[in-house]
């Protein structure tokens, strides 16, 4: 029988992002969860819609890499809560964008503070160069992830 490829999950890179991702997305569900009663898909809405209004719930699908019916769920819970307004887009009635309500825009602005403290705990033992090399390198892995998608 020939040599086989074996996939050893503790080093596929693919599985180590999704567990760290996972797990940092849980860690930052607690600050938020139980004070307003948000999921991770409902805080990564307002979240992205917190940088920038106006956008629709396709938009916001593609910015965050999110499964589009989770998002549709999303907004509609955010919707039903007062948390975020949908308007049709100018004279295409096809089209709808969303919006922070002021009560969404409280909880944003409340949450995003903690959301970078988070991010300030869990980068405080790289140095500058550290932190930038990170970034650069997941932006490289980002183009790359993309070109193969192309």
């Amino acid at each position: 029988m020939p040599d086989r490829d074996i996939l050893d999950l503790e080093h596929f890179l693919p599985y180590r992002l999704s567990v760290l991702s996972n797990r940092i997305s849980q860690d930052i569900a607690r600050l938020y969860a139980d004070r307003f009663e948000l999921g991770i898909t409902e805080w990564r809405v307002l979240a992205v819609l917190g940088r920038r209004d106006g956008l629709s719930a396709r938009e916001v699908a593609e910015r965050t890499a999110m499964d589009k019916v989770a998002v549709s769920r999303a907004v509609a819970s955010l919707q039903a809560a007062g948390r975020i307004e949908r308007e049709t887009h100018g004279d295409d009635r096809r089209r709808s964008v969303l919006r922070l309500s002021p009560a969404g825009r409280a909880i944003y602005e409340d949450v995003a503070p903690m959301a970078l403290a988070y991010q300030r705990r869990l980068l405080e033992g790289l140095d500058e160069t550290q932190r930038a090399a990170l970034f650069r390198l997941l932006d490289l892995m980002e183009e790359r992830e993309a070109a193969t998608r192309a």
